[in-house]
């Protein structure tokens, strides 16, 4: 499988899941460690935008392309696990609980989740303290330019 993130700059290289860990997301607490990638590059473009002010061109970005061996189970959150609004902002913490049991339980590597931002769409929150997650490798890295009417 191949699933992709955009990342600023200095940390075009990193699939750590640092950046979860030190500021939280939708579907970690702060200090969870976690990798967070999208099922397309459209759907990574929206999830930056969403958190972008509006005349803000994000600069300095990369897109990462990064592969996950097809043969590794995944854990999908079931629809009907999820209350109504879980996709707003600001977002709960239900959605953080889900995701950290996620990865306090280690059972799964990988964990898809529905985008709050496209219905339909999906993120794959990858843990990295899974003994798998050796087998997760970055298999390019290139400049990514924004269309800027997405931002005007």
């Amino acid at each position: 499988m191949i699933v992709y993130r955009l990342a600023s700059g200095p940390y075009k290289d990193d699939i750590s899941g640092t950046g979860a860990r030190l500021f939280g997301g939708r579907w970690n607490s702060k200090g969870m460690q976690v990798l967070y990638t999208s099922s397309s590059i459209a759907l990574c473009t929206v999830e930056i935008a969403v958190r972008t002010p509006l005349h803000s061109l994000p600069m300095d970005y990369f897109l990462i392309k990064v592969y996950i061996p097809d043969d590794l189970a995944i854990y999908q959150i079931p629809n009907e696990v999820l209350p109504q609004k879980w996709d707003v902002l600001p977002h709960g913490d239900f959605t953080q609980k889900l995701g950290d049991s996620f990865l306090k339980k280690g059972n799964y590597l990988i964990m898809k989740t529905p985008s709050a931002c496209v219905e339909g769409d999906f993120n794959y929150l990858v843990n990295p303290f899974h003994p798998d997650f050796d087998k997760v490798k970055i298999i390019e890295t290139k400049k990514f330019e924004f269309d800027s009417r997405l931002f005007s």
